[in-house]
């Protein structure tokens, strides 16, 4: 609560306080320091220096107000209080009076009240500086039962604070101001302009509340002495000059009255405020009466000068109690919701407990394997220093290997010349002759050998290392080493505006969660009555259409995530409600394909065939649930064929007339007749037939599981089947001869099933 009763210009305890038109509130003092003899070119300079126009931009600033004053003498209403206050009221009779209250002097600052508040101030907020989590523990409300706000002076006129500040003048450069503007301040928390006339902030009325509010905090507080070295006594008086507080005995001791500090003026510390009553400015009367047009309080004198003409007024007791128990209302919800802040914060600080742990045990886990890396490192380093030194070996090897043969040579060829040079000097001319021709050709030899194996020889091995260290990849995967998120993912979120729904099949969209590492979703749903769900989808997509289902029925999906660390949490149900009737065509892919003999038109909606032989068409949906109705209009027909309809499983076969086999039921016509049949079987011979232009309908009850015909919108019979269970696409078959045309999403007859 203590910041609520810190001024917000001079951060001390409010001194004398006063109540804005904005309802914020600024000690009398400041007001005064701040208030500003107003001139356009002083206006527009505040609006050009930034207090008001970013506020403007941004639609917080209404306008500004014109305070007039109404001088009232009203020292006893505030038990004693040296402030004038001056109604902020236009007189009826004409222009207000002007003020009697001077223009703030420069020195004009808070009373000695203000002193001992701010002596309060700088006591519990030097007593206050704790760690974070302390302050996250300063939570509690308190709650006074005698309170309430006093937004009106001793008067019972009506407030009214007339005039608009024209703000686009301002911006404009033609600063404009109600008319008798003399002051105007601007309030340092919602920055509004406010303008006075000649009695400036004084016209502004007392917080008396505040007031008192801070009175009872200063006695809570028992203002200790500063100057006490341990256990502080009570603080009898405060210097307002040092705005140290002190005890009777550190007073004698550390700030006595001879010297320069005779001058100082010592006062006694602010106590509570004594009671008080509000009186009528105007007429001395108690205020009594509350006007609830004009919202402020009334003496009986007002209300027979009829002050407040045909006003609803009640007593200012029963006014007071209900707002009181109005407001006792809202701070016992915001108590609730403290409460709960309370707890969430303690929940906050074990789960930062929690935190700082799992940082700890992760930062060891993190260092344990940077060094399995740094020691993986190290090892491959051993492993490629001796490859290379192994190739160093191998060099040599081969170098001294070659240099060993090249020396051999060298010694025989030295020999050979030798010899040969001795030879030479044979004085025996049929002694060198003997051995000339082979000295010759060897030497000759030698020579061509010496160039093929010596001259033109090179070194085996190159003395450069021909290898390079392929790092650029390792470099790459440290500078790419970061965390990732193994952790079970959290839920997905649904996107509500891409799901969709259509005939009998529907469309999920989610988005894949923040902050958490996914290798594939989960998608579920349920039964379409609410029962369990199942999955129908698991992969990477965040999209996904699931066909088949059952027509009018109200699926609820969910999807989850999941990754290696296992699956997240399923994200928030969807509902998607499916068609209440079928919309559908005739598929030329169930029907057998482009070798059917099936010719389609008119979208798949139409439908002949070349041959004679009969040849199965089906629907390009199946039912297993529900009542669907659809019809078929004959556009051609010849009396020599019998076209059929029905329904018939996914599997049946394509080449019989529909109801040859097991897997079909259906109505067989010609002009005349018609026939039932299932598996070759045909009964129920019933007297009526078509011709081009009739009409015959086919409906599919699921939930009697009866199937029934009619032929031009009357009933072919009786129900042609029964305890039909299972999935049954529409059917016909036809052959040559016959056109017909499908019409669907129809609502179902109402019919007598017998």
């Amino acid at each position: 609560m203590e910041d609520e009763l810190r001024c917000p210009t001079c951060k001390q305890l409010f001194a004398n306080p006063v109540l804005l038109p904005c309802f914020h509130a600024l000690c009398l003092g400041c007001a005064l320091d701040i208030q500003t003899a107003y001139t356009p070119a002083s206006a527009l300079a505040a609006v050009n220096a930034g207090a008001v126009a970013g506020l403007v931009a941004n639609g917080t600033l209404n306008g500004g107000c014109l305070v007039h004053s109404h001088t009232l003498h009203a020292a006893a209403a505030h038990g004693g209080n040296s402030v004038t206050t001056a109604a902020t009221i236009h007189t009826h009779g004409g222009a207000a009076a002007p003020s009697s209250a001077p223009t703030h002097p420069p020195s004009t600052r808070h009373s000695s009240n203000s002193s001992a508040a701010s002596t309060a101030s700088s006591a519990t907020g030097s007593e206050s500086v704790t760690s974070d989590q302390d302050q996250a523990d300063k939570v509690s409300i308190l709650s006074e039962a005698d309170s309430g706000v006093v937004c009106c002076s001793n008067t019972s006129r009506p407030v009214s604070y007339a005039g608009t500040a024209q703000l686009q003048g301002l911006l404009q450069g033609a600063a404009a101001a109600p008319p008798g503007a003399a002051f105007y301040l601007i309030c340092p928390l919602c920055r509004k302009l406010v303008f006075f006339d000649e009695g400036g902030v004084r016209n502004l009325p007392a917080y008396r509340t505040m007031e008192s509010i801070v009175d009872r905090f200063c006695a809570r507080e028992a203002l200790r002495c500063q100057m006490c070295e341990t256990d502080p006594k009570v603080a009898s008086t405060v210097c307002e000059q040092c705005e140290i507080r002190y005890c009777d005995a550190c007073r004698e001791l550390c700030h006595p009255a001879r010297g320069p500090l005779a001058k100082h003026n010592l006062v006694k510390p602010r106590n509570a405020a004594a009671q008080r009553e509000s009186v009528c400015g105007e007429h001395g009367d108690t205020m009594a009466m509350y006007c609830l047009v004009c919202k402020m309080p009334a003496c009986p004198q007002c209300i027979a000068e009829k002050q407040h003409p045909g006003h609803e007024v009640q007593s200012i007791s029963v006014t007071c109690k209900a707002q009181k128990t109005e407001l006792s209302h809202n701070l016992q919800q915001l108590s609730e919701k403290a409460r709960s802040t309370t707890e969430f914060i303690q929940r906050l600080k074990g789960m930062s407990d929690k935190v700082t742990e799992s940082c700890m045990e992760f930062e060891r886990l993190v260092t344990a394997q940077c060094e399995a890396l740094i020691q993986a490192i190290h090892d491959r380093r051993e492993y490629l220093l001796e490859a290379i030194r192994m190739d160093k070996d191998t060099k040599i090897r081969i170098l001294k290997d070659q240099q060993s043969n090249c020396t051999g040579k060298l010694q025989q060829t030295t020999g050979l010349i030798q010899f040969c040079i001795e030879a030479l000097k044979e004085t025996d001319s049929a002694a060198f002759l003997q051995v000339g021709s082979m000295l010759i050709n060897r030497v000759a030899n030698t020579d061509m050998t010496w160039h093929q194996e010596v001259t033109n020889a090179a070194p085996r091995v190159s003395p450069i290392v021909d290898l390079t260290l392929d790092d650029a990849a390792l470099v790459r995967a440290i500078d790419n080493l970061n965390f990732m998120q193994m952790k079970a993912p959290l839920a997905p979120t649904i996107v509500p505006e891409d799901c969709s729904s259509e005939n009998n099949s529907v469309t999920v969209a989610w988005q894949a969660p923040i902050h958490s590492f996914v290798d594939g979703y989960v998608l579920e749903l349920d039964d379409g009555s609410g029962g369990e769900f199942r999955e129908v989808y698991c992969g990477k997509e965040t999209i996904c259409t699931v066909d088949g289902l059952h027509f009018n029925s109200m699926y609820n999906a969910r999807v989850k995530a999941f990754n290696n660390a296992g699956e997240g949490e399923y994200s928030e149900l969807i509902g998607l409600q499916t068609a209440e009737v079928a919309w559908f065509t005739f598929d030329p892919i169930l029907s057998g394909g482009a070798g059917s003999g099936l010719v389609f038109s008119k979208n798949n909606a139409t439908v002949s065939v070349e041959g004679w032989e009969h040849r199965v068409a089906l629907g390009s949906v199946g039912f297993s649930r529900g009542v669907h109705y659809w019809e078929f209009t004959v556009d051609k027909y010849t009396m020599d064929t019998d076209p059929a309809f029905g329904v018939a499983r996914i599997d049946v076969n394509r080449n019989k007339m529909l109801g040859k086999d097991e897997k079909s039921f259906a109505m067989y016509i010609d002009g005349q007749r018609s026939w039932f049949q299932h598996n070759s079987v045909h009964e129920r011979r019933v007297e009526g037939g078509i011709t081009t232009g009739s009409t015959i309908g086919v409906l599919l009850d699921l939930e009697r599981h009866t199937l029934s015909f009619l032929v031009n919108e009357m009933p072919q019979g009786s129900v042609a089947f029964r305890d039909l269970y299972g999935v049954f696409y529409p059917a016909v078959s036809i052959n040559r001869g016959v056109t017909l045309t499908l019409h669907t999403a129809l609502d179902a007859p109402k019919m007598d099933y017998f």
